[in-house]
């Protein structure tokens, strides 16, 4: 059984992922365009950031109150 502190921890560590995803699509985004292509991803791509590593608002309600 996971403690409130492991539960939170988990949620730190998947957040962090996902910053580290969307920096990445920001980084590609800046490459393609200097090099005047069109971006790779768009507004979807990275809204979906949350969903992928499964920290939207009720995923991360739901586990940690689970």
């Amino acid at each position: 059984m996971q403690t409130p502190e492991t539960r939170a921890a988990y949620i730190v560590a998947m957040a962090a992922c996902a910053n580290a995803s969307v920096a990445a699509m920001q980084a590609e985004n800046d490459a393609a365009k200097s090099a005047g292509r069109p971006q790779v991803y768009n507004y979807h791509d990275f809204e979906g950031v949350p969903n992928a590593y499964g920290i939207h608002h009720n995923a991360v309600v739901s586990f940690l109150n689970g």
